[in-house]
């Protein structure tokens, strides 16, 4: 039965784990950890990741619905909406603010590992 269970999860269940981390993130007041300069790139290029992981998960599970280079792109509009959703729930946390910036380098994240997904799926 559990394994059933985490059958069905798997491939669904890691993207959405990871929109819920990111979401649980997103609610804190601040994550700055008063490093300045680099606390700031730190953040920005874990962004970047996050959300270029967010798309090769999400690709991951619509593979199992679609063709490899189609998955690719529906993941990184799914991406790019939820960092878009994302950045909008941070103008509701008190200390927080959403940038369109931030969309940006979560979006350029996604990008990166959407292509590389499209290269090395067959044509």
């Amino acid at each position: 039965m559990t394994v059933t269970l985490l059958r069905r999860l798997d491939p669904w269940g890691p993207p959405l784990v990871l929109m819920a981390v990111i979401f649980l993130f997103s609610a804190q007041p601040s994550l700055d950890s008063g490093l300045g300069l680099a606390d700031s790139i730190g953040r920005k290029l874990v962004h970047f990741a996050e959300y270029g992981l967010l798309a090769f998960l999400w690709a991951r599970a619509l593979r199992t619905r679609m063709e490899a280079r189609r998955a690719a792109l529906v993941a990184l509009v799914v991406a790019s909406l939820y960092a878009a959703t994302d950045e909008f729930h941070q103008t509701f946390v008190e200390g927080r603010h959403g940038s369109p910036l931030d969309w940006a380098i979560d979006t350029a994240g996604a990008a990166t590992a959407t292509m590389q997904l499209r290269r090395r799926a067959p044509a």
